[in-house]
């Protein structure tokens, strides 16, 4: 019997039996139910002196937002209520909370702050009965400083409480729904992130805004909580240098520092180059690293508007990327398991992957920009849906209010990572609204990147790109003066693997019995599709999927990542000859 299933029966569980999992993993019997997920969180910040607090916490389920009278049962951090890993896989009831309890203590530091990486997705959190802070957002990191409310240096008590109205509510939730079927899937509700403590000095680096360019020239700016930013040190590789100019910079972000790379290497993904980076502000000392790494829109040899990497045109071409496990939900059950999605990828000979209506862990980015992937990525969409020939939704203030500052902490918080190459603003008009406005404002804010205003539906004609779905496709829209054309999804074809899926019955766009037909039909696309690269001028393709998730059978791998679908060197020849003198 796995290690999991005994622990469960030792009475971890949520009720009287254990869990039953619809769907493992080869990953999930190795999972350590005490210190799950052990690997530093937050790899382009890095600092020594951290703990963390993955692993079995108290817990309970209350059918209001009212705290429980006790908490009667544990839950296994950080995976979601409603998967297998938790130890407890229910369902929330609407208008409930979920309730997290567990002793820490303090490392000796002069401040403590209390990391989340994600939770879905209102959650507010008390440090020995003292209320330390509240955050609203599925998808994005947060820290509170926690100092104020420690009791000396022995064991102190931590309650998180968290509400998630999923689909009910005017949050964004990508593919989350309370009643799954189709192309929506289970809901994740509460932690489903590292948590994890971090002792700083009382002035330290609150963040780190890295802006590389091809000519080797990179600007650093550090912003810096409790004193001054005067004085702080960059080291890249092996050189040194100080702060240079204090003030201004980005969004008058703190001071700013401008540092030349020697004999600069562009990175891309057959050549991902990365430069160790160092920042020192006093006390504190922050390790991270950045690439020199360009894109763009721009003429092609043949006239034609093209998507740019490093100057040169470059077809991307990946899958849509879901990020759901059958035993984790939102959360891999290891981070073994995670890389072995973006090994597949790179393997079968892909250059991209479009990370579909999720953001995932800091850490997958981190491999993504180590192996070399370029990440289109999207904004998780919600609240409402338009089709194709109607008007922007209006959406309410509170509504638009909350889908902005998630979008905003969504490019904030990876605004550092090379592999990020686009931005998806919306899908397929889901929640789709004030598109002009909103495409002005991403690129304002971080202008170092593209622009998927609208991936296939409504476009407005704003963004680097015009983006058309076509199943099984292919297809593209003609190159603008201003916009390339690309295939934001197509494919979508389906090989049912009895024993690997979530339900016996699945589906996909075109269906075929055996790996020798579905790779047969693969090669037959990828070949149409380079005829589009020619005429009219196609920038990039997205096969839709990495892997199934539940109701869909059209992944390249079975939903438990067990079965490769498709003939792999078949399938590395086909984007071989692809993109073979088009990057």
């Amino acid at each position: 019997m796995p290690l999991l299933a005994l622990v469960f029966l030792a009475g971890i569980c949520q009720t009287d039996m254990p869990p039953r999992p619809q769907l493992t993993t080869r990953w999930t019997a190795s999972v350590n139910t005490e210190s799950p997920h052990q690997e530093y969180p937050r790899p382009q910040f890095r600092r020594k002196n951290w703990v963390n607090l993955n692993g079995r916490w108290d817990f309970a389920i209350s059918a209001s937002l009212e705290r429980p009278s006790r908490f009667a049962s544990t839950i296994v951090v950080p995976f979601p209520v409603e998967s297998y890993l938790s130890g407890v896989q229910r369902r929330v009831p609407d208008g409930g909370s979920v309730w997290y309890r567990r002793k820490f203590e303090a490392p000796k530091g002069d401040r403590l702050l209390l990391n989340f990486e994600a939770s879905d997705w209102g959650t507010t959190v008390w440090v020995n009965g003292v209320e330390v802070g509240s955050h609203q957002g599925g998808y994005d990191p947060f820290t509170f400083d926690i100092t104020d409310a420690l009791k000396g240096r022995g064991q102190q008590e931590l309650v998180v409480c968290v509400v998630d109205p999923t689909d009910a509510g005017p949050q964004p939730r990508g593919k989350q729904v309370r009643k799954p079927g189709s192309i929506w899937y289970t809901p994740t509700t509460g932690i489903w992130g590292t948590v994890w403590l971090e002792a700083v000095p009382k002035s330290y680096i609150t963040r780190l805004i890295i802006t590389p360019h091809n000519s080797g020239e990179v600007e650093v700016i550090c912003q810096v909580a409790g004193g001054s930013n005067a004085g702080f040190v960059v080291e890249i590789e092996n050189g040194k240098i100080e702060a240079m100019e204090l003030g201004g910079g980005l969004n008058n972000w703190g001071g700013v520092v401008r540092a030349q790379v020697h004999n600069p290497q562009t990175w891309s993904p057959e050549h991902p180059r990365l430069y160790k980076l160092k920042v020192t502000l006093g006390k504190d000392v922050v390790e991270s690293y950045f690439a020199l790494r360009e894109v763009s829109v721009g003429k092609g040899p043949d006239g034609k508007t093209r998507l740019l990497l490093n100057g040169k045109p470059y077809f991307m071409i990946g899958p849509l990327d879901q990020g759901f496990w059958p035993d984790g939900l939102y959360t891999a059950p290891t981070e073994k398991a995670m890389q072995y999605d973006l090994d597949v990828t790179k393997r079968l000979g892909f250059n991209m992957v479009r990370k579909h209506v999720k953001v995932e862990p800091r850490t997958w980015y981190a491999y993504c920009d180590r192996i070399g992937l370029l990440v289109w990525q999207d904004m998780p969409s919600g609240d409402g849906y338009i089709s194709p020939k109607d008007p922007d939704l209006k959406r309410t203030p509170e509504s638009a209010a909350i889908f902005e500052k998630e979008l905003a902490a969504m490019i904030d918080t990876h605004y550092n990572s090379p592999c990020i190459v686009t931005w998806v603003l919306f899908n397929e008009g889901w929640g789709q609204y004030d598109t002009t406005r909103l495409a002005k404002w991403v690129k304002e804010r971080d202008p170092s990147r593209l622009l998927d205003a609208t991936t296939g539906w409504s476009d407005r004609g704003v963004g680097d790109m015009h983006d058309i779905h076509e199943y099984p496709g292919p297809a593209s829209p003609a190159p603008e003066p201003q916009r390339a054309a690309v295939l934001g999804e197509f494919g979508g074809l389906g090989l049912p693997t009895p024993g690997h899926m979530w339900q016996e019955k699945a589906w996909g766009y075109q269906s075929f019995k055996t790996q020798a037909e579905l790779t047969t039909r693969f090669e037959e696309i990828l070949a149409k599709l380079t005829d589009l690269i020619a005429n009219p001028g196609c920038s990039a393709g997205v096969y839709t999927q990495t892997t199934d998730v539940e109701t869909e059978a059209n992944g390249l791998m079975s939903y438990d990542r067990a079965v490769l679908k498709m003939d792999a060197k078949r399938v590395k020849a086909a984007i071989e000859k692809l993109t073979a003198g088009n990057r």
